[in-house]
């Protein structure tokens, strides 16, 4: 470790140790007091320095997830009503590609994201509600919307692509088809801007509704951290293991409802197992009736369905993808990500009976 008065030459991206170095200048000694500063460079790679990085992109500002929080959490959007009673529904959805996270202890991640997060916003809306989006996009590159599901050509975020440092497009198409469906940015490479996390969630209820449940949003992605075309970790919600260790709670016999999306790239198939139960199956949520009952179900690229379940026991049980042909991977830190190892972890719990009986 430095102390003061040393100078800093060589520094190596924290994403991969020994995969890249990066000359600095010893510009001015290193003092107690100096706080290092983040850059991104032109491989995309992360670096944390004191001193001068050569040719960076730009810095970064961090950016903080709360997977436990993203899993309940819902934007309705702004509501109103139009003359002819249609129900109108506004989001503001900003893009951003200047932000660095830490997926993992000591593993930082250049992520693009919407609103602030990777995922972006789970928005929601009612079949038939008319849906505005306001786009901004206040990223250095360019970037668009693309939804999965029915609206108009000029709104399918292919052609219309909006411009750097502020650009702005305004989508507007009424939800539907009933279900799950996903949303990304489709600006060439695509792979690129969804491997740095430009993507969310967009549900659209039916109008007679679901029955009431517990619901919450699963999303499945990985993150290729030395940039070799291979996944290095993979998660459920952004951060590797979190529910593992921060487990979800959910009461005995009450419905369970989660909507699942795989945004998992690279990997062809992603695969979702829950233990001590099975589950009602429903592709893309466009049916109201299960297709089939099961405990594990495997998804390509982009698809997505939901799962309803119910526990009879209490006690601690998990999800997690089995393909256990995929091997541990980590990057220059002690967190592995293995498909066969935990991705969530549910704590059940009985809420008839006192906690102090």
């Amino acid at each position: 470790m430095l102390t003061s008065g040393q100078k800093m030459f060589i520094v190596i991206a924290t994403v991969s140790l020994g995969f890249v170095g990066y000359l600095v200048f010893p510009t001015m000694d290193i003092t107690a007091q100096e706080q290092p500063e983040v850059f991104v460079t032109h491989s995309g790679a992360v670096v944390q320095t004191t001193g001068d990085v050569l040719d960076p992109v730009y810095t970064i500002q961090e950016v903080e997830f709360d997977p436990q929080k993203y899993l309940r959490d819902f934007d309705y959007g702004k509501v109103s009503k139009l003359e002819d009673g249609t129900t109108l529904r506004e989001f503001t959805i900003t893009a951003e590609d200047d932000k660095i996270m830490e997926i993992a202890p000591g593993i930082f991640y250049n992520v693009w994201t919407f609103n602030g997060s990777v995922p972006g916003p789970t928005i929601r809306a009612t079949e038939g509600d008319l849906v505005r989006i306001y786009f901004i996009n206040n990223g250095d590159k360019e970037h668009t919307i693309h939804f999965h599901g029915n609206h108009p050509a000029e709104m399918d975020g292919i052609f219309e692509i909006v411009g750097s440092g502020g650009g702005q497009f305004t989508y507007e198409f009424i939800a539907g088809p009933v279900g799950v469906h996903p949303y990304h940015c489709h600006v060439m490479p695509v792979e690129e801007h969804i491997g740095h996390g430009l993507y969310g969630v967009f549900i659209v209820d039916p109008k007679e509704g679901r029955q009431q449940a517990d619901e919450m949003v699963m999303v499945l992605n990985g993150f290729d951290t030395d940039f070799d075309g291979e996944n290095n970790l993979y998660a459920a919600n952004t951060i590797p293991f979190y529910y593992q260790h921060h487990p979800i709670q959910i009461n005995m016999n009450e419905l369970i409802r989660v909507y699942v999306v795989n945004m998992v790239g690279l990997d062809p198939i992603n695969n979702f197992h829950l233990h001590g139960t099975l589950y009602h199956y429903y592709p893309t949520g466009t049916d109201l009736v299960p297709s089939f009952f099961t405990d594990m179900v495997t998804f390509s690229q982009s698809e997505r369905g939901i799962i309803e379940f119910e526990y009879e026991y209490t006690g601690r049980y998990m999800f997690h993808a089995h393909i256990t042909e995929f091997s541990d991977k980590g990057v220059g830190s002690p967190v592995t990500a293995a498909r066969s190892r935990p991705i969530v972890s549910l704590y059940i719990q009985d809420r008839s009976v006192p906690e102090n009986a």
